[in-house]
């Protein structure tokens, strides 16, 4: 079969996650209200570190930003899921697809990096607590939140230039939900071999690296804490880490998960069910664990929910 000239792509069709008719309500349904549950946990984070002034210090300056973060990750594949199954239509456009796979990109590397961050923050705070202040100070914090964007911007650039230079067979659909970089590559008809090499050098330095700086701050952090001789401040110090370790591990478990579940699963939709834990179940849930055992994040939305709501509707919510 004769490769198609990439200047005739004009859409690809995404399958999404099943093609049955009678599964497309439900479908809309709990996506929609995955969605909306995320993007009220986020924007509550949000408003409660930036109204607190108590809550104005690099571990929650982080924490806004990867609300932030995962607001946007998940407005990148959900809202054109939802728009597909209530307009009954399977396509997007070729230009569409390209930007909706850099934003993806984008905003999962973001993810890992903000994570990976958060990390050193709690190291410098378990490890180092007389020199924080000194160590993580607002122009580090700055920094290090400007790398991350920088990096993944180059990243998520590099992909998608990549994927330009490919010519595409007239088989275009993709059984996804949204343009995963993969999927995209495999109905390439020309050489995609530098494609498959950039992806995997990618992943070696830009997740491989980070996850094992998160490795070692936390093995340090243990080795910090074995020493601490009250069994109280053993339990105070673990737990300022609970909640982000919680989140990495569900972040990077899921994410690897995903790929080594579907890895001889090529062109089947298990790919596509399985990423839903990451793009759409972990955003949804990193506000939850964040703020279910955190009084500050608890009593910041209560002082700032009750300028503008009912009290006691508010209060009767934080209360459950």
């Amino acid at each position: 079969m004769a490769p198609e000239n990439l200047t005739r792509v004009s859409e690809f069709l995404l399958l999404g996650l099943s093609e049955a008719p009678e599964l497309q309500p439900l479908l809309f349904g709990l996506f929609l209200s995955m969605y909306l549950v995320t993007l009220l946990g986020n924007l509550l984070i949000i408003l409660a570190v930036s109204s607190d002034s108590r809550l104005h210090t690099p571990m929650y300056f982080f924490l806004c930003n990867l609300s932030l973060v995962d607001i946007c990750f998940t407005s990148t594949t959900v809202p054109k899921m939802l728009v597909n199954i209530q307009t009954h239509s399977k396509a997007i456009a070729y230009a569409g697809c390209i930007t909706q796979m850099y934003f993806f990109i984008l905003f999962a590397m973001l993810d890992n990096f903000l994570l990976t961050v958060m990390a050193y923050d709690r190291f410098v705070a378990i490890c180092h607590p007389l020199h924080y202040t000194v160590i993580m100070n607002p122009r580090l914090c700055g920094l290090l939140l400007l790398v991350s964007w920088i990096m993944s911007a180059m990243d998520s650039l590099l992909q998608c230039l990549m994927v330009l230079r490919l010519s595409f067979c007239p088989a275009l659909e993709i059984p996804h939900f949204f343009c995963e970089l993969n999927q995209v590559i495999q109905l390439a008809c020309s050489d995609t071999f530098l494609n498959d090499m950039v992806i995997y050098i990618s992943a070696g330095l830009l997740f491989g690296c980070p996850l094992a700086e998160i490795l070692y701050s936390y093995s340090k952090i243990v080795s910090s804490v074995r020493t601490i001789p009250s069994a109280k401040g053993k339990y105070k110090a673990f737990s300022t880490c609970a909640s982000h370790l919680s989140v990495v591990s569900l972040f990077y478990g899921t994410s690897l998960g995903v790929y080594l579940s579907s890895a001889g699963n090529h062109g089947s939709h298990s790919s596509a069910v399985a990423s839903v834990m990451y793009t759409v179940v972990t955003p949804m849930l990193n506000p939850f664990i964040y703020s279910l055992r955190n009084r500050d994040i608890k009593g910041a939305l209560k002082r700032a929910l009750g300028l503008v709501s009912t009290p006691g509707t508010i209060v009767m919510w934080l209360k459950m």
